[in-house]
């Protein structure tokens, strides 16, 4: 660590970066769209790492330029209007912390984008001209161009409307059928949005003719109000949340023709007589979890209650009839594979591997892929070559190819260098987004030689992470330290602080740099030595290890972070057993809230950061997934509840969270405070006015890790 470095981290340097930088997200391309030709790549990034604001730029020829600039568009305006409430919930779900255009849509040859702005309809041109406001019936939300590029649909007041890309004839397609509220087309649901990876609604057939749309209705799902304490003359906003236990939306498909005919999608009821039993099953299919349109017809997926069954259902466009051409079946849950299930040119279906393997895999058109290859998520398909994410190495993940039906001896790797790698193809152009410990790049291959590539424009962080890749204890757990870089042999034990996330469907421990590796080491400045570990239900390490967690979401985590912690001193005796602490967020919160109430012997304080505290208050799918249905297994939630735990703390605790969180609510921290305070045991708690689950506030979030830091000196005696 440079001098420079040093005196910047003392000074808080690197909370106010992050702060300023939301994270180092501002100035990442994302969101590649490549043209089927390949000459065309379509991103998303701001101007600098400083800049809010996300353009749509063009990349072309080995150059890029912007094709949509929100400032100057606004230029003159001074009523833009407001964001729709519907997309601020679609932000909401997606972690967006930027504006501007945060998501855009293509016509099939990638020569026309859609995009909405402050509710407005705007289209750019890919080959020239400058953005154009089109006129539309009300605020848009999820502008999509057809495929030929002459109509563009949207949503608007919960109805499906399309209008000429050259602003005439704008109609609805599928309008609500009472005015409640309570039903839309064409949008998301909560549940699919937040845990099934759908943030989809609708989709376009292939010749531009027709619709396959989502009907959504939310009238038999309980309400919450999310208040604004700090504004108490401001109403509470009412969130169609599906607690676990309690009933879902109801989600059906209809085939729409832009004619105006409709025909329902006939979905089938219930999984059938293979479905596997368990402590609780419900095969009825009551979650859409994928939906398509390709050359072949409409490709859907469906999902039982209890995440036992999973079928892929091929759709008759005239009759709405369906066809099962997959099933899966697992125990405990089936896993929904990111990109998954996918029809390539021939029809040749991509899907994920029957479970019961080491290894999570692919079966393509019939064919697995090798095991020990880890697979993440299909990325894409151009013919029939197959692009995917996988792993060999739990924290390394690279990009791979293979080709349904060839005779190749099996996937080709196509990323070298060690690290965390995703791709977008099209043609014979593969975009290969790659970031490493170095930092980030974004590489255009062409015909797999460079042809050129786009900018990372993010700061870099003023603390240099210098993580210790470690395998610890005997079930190897994947583990970084980070120690101060002013640390000497023979200077005084280190107070030790846990940050891992540890919980289903995220990995820390990664060959790359992120924003919660200059975190890390931040903490090591000021005096830590910093363990973070992905232990079991964590994923890149098989079927089983991930699955571990199934009914107690807490004890094998716990006992692998304390396995890693005492791994972990006995290679570095300067860490100092007698001072540990854990922070956390989200479910790293509730696990370092457990922490203390459990393991008081092991853990002398912990900051717990939007801990969902109380499972039964968070939503079906999600939960029930671990734990089964609340009135079926009760003694499941309580054990896995950290309310009736309360009078088990005596270590110093801080609770942190944001009042305006729709995800996990702040009722979870309300609760557990109460009961901390009704068994009498003293805690600190700290509510951020305005935050959601995502704090992008640069004031509260830059002294936020501050404040962490002096309550956890302070608790340790340093």
């Amino acid at each position: 660590m440079t001098t420079a470095e040093a005196a910047s981290a003392h000074a808080g340097g690197l909370p106010l970066q992050s702060a300023r930088t939301r994270r180092f997200s501002l100035g990442v391309p994302r969101q590649f769209t490549v043209s089927p030709d390949g000459g065309r790549v379509l991103f998303v990034r701001t101007t600098g790492g400083t800049d809010p604001v996300s353009r749509l730029w063009l990349h072309e020829d080995g150059g890029e330029r912007i094709l949509a600039d929100p400032p100057a568009l606004r230029r003159g305006d001074a009523d833009p209007g407001e964001v729709p409430e519907e997309e601020l919930a679609r932000r909401e779900r997606a972690r967006e912390t930027s504006t501007g255009v945060v998501s855009y849509a293509t016509d099939a040859e990638v020569r026309l984008a859609a995009f909405a702005l402050q509710g407005e309809l705007w289209v750019v041109r890919t080959d020239g001209g400058t953005p154009r406001r089109v006129a539309t019936a009300g605020p848009v939300v999820d502008p999509r161009p057809s495929p030929d590029g002459t109509l563009i649909a949207y949503v608007s007041g919960g109805a499906l409307r399309t209008v000429r890309s050259d602003g005439t004839d704008d109609r609805p397609v599928a309008v609500p059928e009472e005015r409640t509220g309570h039903v839309t087309y064409g949008l998301s649901d909560h549940v699919s949005a937040e845990s099934l990876g759908r943030p989809r609604g609708y989709w376009w057939s292939p010749d531009s003719d027709a619709l396959l749309v989502a009907r959504v209705d939310t009238s038999m799902v309980r309400r919450r109000y999310i208040s604004d304490p700090a504004n108490p003359e401001r109403p509470p906003r009412a969130v169609a949340y599906p607690a676990a236990g309690t009933a879902n939306a109801e989600v059906s498909l209809h085939l729409v023709r832009v004619s105006g005919e409709r025909v329902a999608v006939r979905l089938p009821a219930a999984a059938g007589e293979d479905h596997p039993q368990g402590t609780w099953t419900d095969p009825a299919f009551e979650y859409v979890a994928t939906a398509a349109w390709d050359r072949h017809g409409p490709l859907v997926s469906v999902q039982t209650r209890d995440q036992r069954s999973v079928h892929v259902l091929a759709v008759d466009p005239a009759t709405g009839e369906t066809r099962t051409l997959h099933r899966a079946h697992d125990a405990a849950w089936v896993a929904l594979r990111p990109g998954t299930p996918l029809r390539l040119a021939s029809g040749a279906l991509v899907v994920p591997a029957q479970p019961g393997g080491d290894t999570q895999g692919l079966d393509i058109d019939g064919r697995a892929t090798p095991p020990g290859l880890e697979v993440r998520e299909v990325v894409g398909a151009v013919g029939d070559r197959v692009f995917f994410t996988a792993s060999e190495e739990p924290t390394d993940i690279h990009v791979w190819s293979y080709a349904a039906g060839s005779t190749d001896d099996g996937p080709v790797r196509i990323s070298g260098t060690p690290g965390v790698h995703t791709a977008a193809a099209g043609g014979p152009t593969l975009v290969l987004d790659s970031r490493t410990p170095d930092g980030q790049t974004v590489s255009v291959l062409r015909d797999g030689a460079p042809a050129g590539r786009i900018g990372v424009l993010a700061e870099t962080p003023v603390i240099t992470p210098r993580p210790l890749a470690l395998s610890l204890g005997e079930r190897e757990l994947r583990s970084h330290l980070y120690l101060p870089s002013w640390h000497r042999p023979g200077d005084d034990r280190l107070p030790v602080l846990l940050s891992p996330y540890a919980g289903h469907g995220m990995q820390l421990v990664l060959q790359a740099r992120g924003w919660w590796t200059a975190v890390a080491q931040w903490f090591a400045e000021q005096g830590f030595a910093v363990l973070v570990t992905d232990g079991r239900g964590t994923p890149g390490r098989g079927e089983a290890w991930e699955k571990s967690v199934r009914g107690d979401r807490l004890t094998a985590v716990l006992r692998d972070q304390m396995d890693a912690l005492h791994a972990a001193v006995a290679q570095y005796p300067q860490l100092d057993l007698g001072r540990v602490a854990m922070r956390g967020w989200s479910f790293s919160g509730y696990l370092a809230a457990a922490a203390v109430l459990r393991h008081p012997d092991v853990f002398h304080a912990a900051v717990a950061g939007a801990a969902p505290t109380d499972r039964r208050l968070y939503d079906t799918h999600w939960e029930e997934r671990f734990l089964g249905h609340p009135e079926v297994d009760p003694e499941t939630y309580e054990r896995n509840s950290l309310l009736t735990e309360a009078h088990r703390l005596t270590r110093p605790l801080m609770l942190v969270h944001g009042l305006a969180d729709d995800n996990v609510t702040v009722a979870h921290m309300v609760r557990f405070s109460a009961a901390l305070l009704a068994a009498g045991r003293p805690h600190t708690v700290l509510p951020l006015s305005g935050s959601t689950h995502v704090v992008t506030h640069e004031e509260t979030a830059a002294h936020l890790l501050v404040l962490e830091l002096d309550f956890l000196r302070k608790s340790l005696g340093r």
